[in-house]
């Protein structure tokens, strides 16, 4: 019996399991919290003062606000003064956390605490008052306890353990509705990521988890400390899985230890990563209905709340389009895939000048072709994330705007509401820019009449029609497609992996229908359009960076439902204004500039859908068009649109 007891006995202790916390989620004030694992600092109290804070409740973890003062004496007056500005500055913070205080003084000079404080504090339920050691001189006379940090931290709101006094970070708990996130993320203090573990009971959706904005301060080395951004889930992040948007490739592959260049660099800029977002299979475009297979596209919350939410930055641009709480997407454009999203989601987006930072640990639809941009509300926050994102490969360094205006496709009448605001956004755009009447140009027009000789007399729909998807289809395929495959097999018996319709239409069109040589020739007609581009319609210029504006329609207000039926995909060949920037490099942006009502068949009732614009503009002439939007915004002619279902 001993001897089979100390065998048992044996055997539990190497069999002990590994215990961690992954943190807890609390309710303050109806409002659901996540604190976070790690503690940042903890406070040097007494049991008996740590008892006095907990009392009547019978958790551990009890609501905690650190206030930061600068003025000379704490009064009744300046206390709720600073909780009025915590909840106006803080969707974290509420009134629930001044259960418990720990007071610090910003400035040099000595502080006094003037007492009493007894109303002001009974009226927020605040049941322990901690002042710090900068309060001494005026906390002798009244025989309070003299507390510290073990380490500094900022105002905000905090969770703090009764029994130990460690102090934890407080995220506020979001529910994601719309289905535009594929994971909430927090980060480890090695600088890598882990999955937030939590959940709002009864939210059928995905938990988000958002840190305090309190906890953050912008400087000239952190510009973008505490703006909260979601990730588009092809760019890896040390710590956390990349799904690329297909089950099979999520399991087969683990966590990634490298975070994209891309993303890094908004990292250091202080930005705060959030989550990870849905992008359509592997980057390719697909409509909500028919092509989501694996997982269920996101949801576009303008109008009805059932229009596509266009794809692939589909997870960006449906967050951007409802989340206060979120404030800037990245995704990339290969295609259209930031254009169509912030489109369509009633946004600013931008694809960039090609090759304005380097796309390593992000996965691939054509290197020719890729590139990384943004989707956001806010045109300010747009342009300095951008210059945190492309460093020095963007420059505002221009004289002055161009005063010259291209149009394509643009209205001349207003037969409708969505004309009428893209004919009054144009004549708003030509006095700010002192240009002459917009010039109307249709670019197969002008290839007729000077394309280059190496063209050999195509139309221009001829030359380029297949180049799109000659580079997507074959480039993926081979730098991609062929490796995902070889290890999915190798893991699984030989077996293939589920791919959506979509890419497999596209792989095939690539591998069956086209040449090794075609790709070569691909290479070279988009050179040879590229270089006529930015000789014959926007040119670079000294004074303007770009000697013109090209203009055309992003989104009319059209209806394109998501509980429509299509047709099978096929590849996407063809050419439009939408190809003109991933075939000539030059910078393509979108501006929201209005919305324009339809009689939507899913409420039966009148409803708003974006209108937008698209902006070309020479190579490496991204800096102007971002200034451009900002002083179209300061002058009011752009308006910075609301999340929900009405933009303005």
């Amino acid at each position: 019996m001993v001897k089979g007891l100390l065998h048992l006995l044996a055997l539990a202790a190497a069999a002990s399991a590994s215990v961690s916390s992954s943190g807890q989620t609390l309710v303050v004030n109806g409002i659901n919290y996540y604190a976070a694992p790690e503690a940042v600092t903890a406070i040097s109290a007494t049991a008996d003062m740590l008892t006095s804070a907990s009392r009547g409740t019978d958790i551990d973890l009890i609501p905690l606000t650190v206030m930061v003062d600068s003025s000379s004496q704490f009064t009744t007056n300046v206390f709720p003064t600073l909780v009025s500005n915590y909840t106006a500055s803080d969707d974290v913070f509420n009134v629930g956390f001044l259960q418990s205080i720990y007071l610090t003084h910003s400035g040099s000079a000595p502080a006094t605490v003037k007492y009493p404080l007894g109303a002001a504090l009974t009226e927020f339920g605040t049941k322990f008052f901690m002042p710090a050691r900068a309060y001494t001189s005026s906390i002798q006379s009244q025989g309070y306890n003299f507390t510290g940090w073990r380490t500094a931290v900022p105002a905000g709101p905090y969770f703090m353990s009764a029994s130990t006094g460690e102090v934890f970070q407080a995220y506020r708990l979001y529910s994601d509705v719309q289905g535009a996130f594929t994971e909430g993320l927090k980060p480890n203090t090695d600088g890598s990521y882990s999955i937030l573990s939590a959940a709002i009971p009864g939210a059928q959706s995905l938990t988000i988890g958002v840190p305090s904005k309190m906890y953050y301060t912008k400087t000239a080395d952190k510009p973008l400390a505490g703006v909260r951004v979601g990730i588009k889930d092809i760019y890896d992040i040390a710590g956390i899985k990349t799904s690329c948007g297909n089950r099979a490739y999520y399991d087969l592959y683990p966590p990634r230890t490298v975070t994209a260049t891309a993303v890094q660099r908004l990292i250091d800029a202080g930005a705060i990563i959030i989550g990870k977002m849905k992008t359509s299979q592997f980057a390719n475009g697909e409509t909500a209905t028919a092509d989501w297979v694996d997982y269920h596209s996101p949801f576009n919350i303008r109008g009805d709340g059932y229009q596509d939410p266009s794809s692939s930055s589909s997870g960006p641009g449906a967050g951007i389009g409802a989340y206060d709480w979120l404030d800037i997407g990245l995704g990339s454009d290969t295609g259209s895939s930031i254009r169509g999203p912030s489109e369509v989601n009633g946004c600013f987006g931008n694809r960039p000048s090609h090759g304005l930072v380097p796309l390593d640990h992000v996965m691939p639809l054509s290197p020719n072709l890729d590139t990384a941009g943004f989707l956001t509300r806010d045109p300010y926050l747009w342009h300095e994330a951008a210059k945190a994102l492309y460093l020095t490969n963007i420059t505002s360094s221009f004289k002055s705007f161009p005063r010259k205006i291209l149009t394509s496709g643009f209205p001349t009448t207003r037969d409708n509401e969505a004309d009428s605001i893209l004919v009054d956004f144009l004549s708003k755009l030509q006095t700010f820019l002192g240009a002459p009447t917009p010039t109307p140009i249709t670019l197969s027009t002008l290839w007729s009449a000077s394309a280059p000789a190496a063209a050999g007399g195509a139309s221009l729909s001829s030359y380029l029609g297949i180049v799109y998807p000659v580079l997507i289809s074959r480039q993926q395929y081979s730098l991609f497609t062929l490796p995902f495959h070889a290890d999915y097999a190798a893991a699984h018996q030989g077996r293939r992996p589920f791919i959506d319709p979509v890419p497999l239409v596209r792989w095939a069109f690539g591998q069956n229908n086209v040449s090794a040589d075609a790709s070569v020739q691909a290479l070279q007609n988009k050179t040879v359009f590229m270089d006529w581009f930015a000789s014959k319609v926007v040119l670079p210029s000294e004074e303007t960076c770009s000697d013109s504006v090209l203009i055309y329609v992003g989104s009319d207000g059209s209806s394109n439902y998501r509980n429509v039926y299509f047709s099978a995909p096929g590849p996407p060949t063809g050419f439009g204004l939408s190809r003109v920037s991933p075939l000539s490099e030059v910078p393509d942006f979108v501006f929201p500039i209005g919305q324009a009502a339809y009689n939507s068949t899913i409420t039966l009732k009148e409803e708003y859908l974006p209108v937008t614009i698209d902006i070309i503009a020479a190579k490496g002439c991204d800096g102007m068009i971002f200034a451009l939007a900002e002083a179209l915004t300061t002058a009011g002619i752009l308006k910075i649109p609301k999340t929900g279902s009405v933009m303005y």
